[in-house]
């Protein structure tokens, strides 16, 4: 799985380096290493919403300290999940 975090200018004021290391820290949390790459992206087109973060083709916007553990839930470990059972 490929993700993407934001680290453009509004991004990266909103906090997406707190955002990398929170997934840097559930990756190894959940021994997703080899199933998971992470990666900045200078900009996802969209700047108003908060720290984008892209996983496979969905950008998800909005995401913060407080609503990680949510977004890594749904978006991440939900849909490896999926992936597992097809």
């Amino acid at each position: 799985m490929n993700i993407y975090i934001c680290v453009g200018s509004t991004c990266h004021l909103k906090g997406s380096y707190k955002i990398i290391n929170l997934m840097k820290d559930n990756i190894k949390k959940y021994s997703l290493e080899d199933t998971i790459n992470i990666s900045a992206a200078v900009c996802l087109g969209k700047c108003t919403d908060g720290v984008c973060v892209k996983v496979e083709d969905e950008v998800i916007c909005g995401v913060s300290p407080e609503n990680f553990n949510q977004f890594f839930e749904e978006n991440v470990l939900k849909k490896l999940n999926q992936s597992k059972e097809i």
